[in-house]
């Protein structure tokens, strides 16, 4: 058997295999959250959000929609300088993004079955 035909025969099979791959596993969520600022974010997601006063009252006089709450805390990123993560029960997590040339920093306890939003900071 020639090389040519081998490669065609291992192109074949592997084209074949990545159509049943791509069929079995379109309907699936699958993510790949492998880095620490990727499985904090995930982790904090996962979770049901709770809000402090404070944040609350900040949200109210400031007039700062929810839908940027919840956009920093899917595609944010989670400063670790500023962050508490040494603590056993509930680690808080200071997670940043930019929106439109002003900065959102927002305070996140994160607690086993709860995430519970302490502050928001807007620049």
């Amino acid at each position: 058997m020639k090389l040519i035909q081998r490669v065609g025969y291992y192109l074949g099979g592997f084209s074949i295999g990545l159509i049943l791959l791509a069929f079995f596993l379109s309907g699936k969520k699958i993510s790949c959250s492998y880095g620490p600022n990727a499985r904090v974010i995930k982790n904090i997601n996962i979770k049901p959000l709770q809000y402090s006063e404070a944040s609350l009252q900040y949200i109210e006089n400031k007039k700062v929609d929810t839908a940027l709450i919840s956009s920093t805390l899917k595609k944010g990123n989670v400063n670790f300088s500023l962050s508490n993560t040494k603590l056993d029960s509930c680690k808080i997590y200071v997670i940043e993004k930019d929106f439109k040339q002003t900065e959102i920093q927002l305070t996140v306890e994160n607690c086993d079955s709860l995430a519970i939003l302490k502050s928001i900071i807007v620049n």
